[in-house]
């Protein structure tokens, strides 16, 4: 018999999967954009993954909150604790570090012509993947804490 708290770590484990796994791999598209036709394009399938990145993580905070609800202890274990505030940080970097970063990368692109990718482009996503990074950092530490429950 499938209880309520297993279809919820069911969904969970699925968000996790659609809205994690294709974070890990945004950078790595546009990093492989030879001129800037290829370029913007990579941002636009970026930008549609990104839908997914949003869903999902909506989805995994929801579900792991609800599980915590459900089974209270949860909120006295270590690793349940670190894994959500690790992950409200995570989410915390959207909308406060990456999306100001994101901006002029996606306005100069928009304005950008010919085939060449302007110079001032490496300097901005280097700065907005430095970021990026550490977000994923944070997401693999939880995934991390989620396995292993270490403490």
């Amino acid at each position: 018999m499938v209880t309520f708290y297993d279809l919820l770590v069911f969904v969970h484990v699925f968000s996790a999967i659609l809205g994690l796994g294709p974070g890990f791999v945004m950078i790595y598209i546009v990093t492989k954009a030879a001129n800037l036709t290829e370029l913007k394009h990579a941002y636009i399938i970026r930008s549609r993954l990104h839908i997914f990145v949003m869903v999902g993580g909506t989805l995994l905070l929801i579900t792991g909150i609800w599980m915590g609800l459900l089974h209270t202890y949860l909120f006295q274990q270590g690793w349940y604790v670190t894994s959500l505030v690790l992950y409200l940080i995570a989410l915390g970097f959207g909308p406060s570090v990456l999306s100001p970063r994101s901006k002029p990368v996606k306005a100069l692109l928009k304005k950008s012509t010919g085939d060449e990718i302007p110079p001032e482009y490496f300097v901005l996503s280097k700065k907005l993947f430095f970021y990026e990074r550490i977000e994923n950092t944070l997401f693999l530490i939880v995934i991390a804490l989620m396995i292993l429950k270490p403490f």
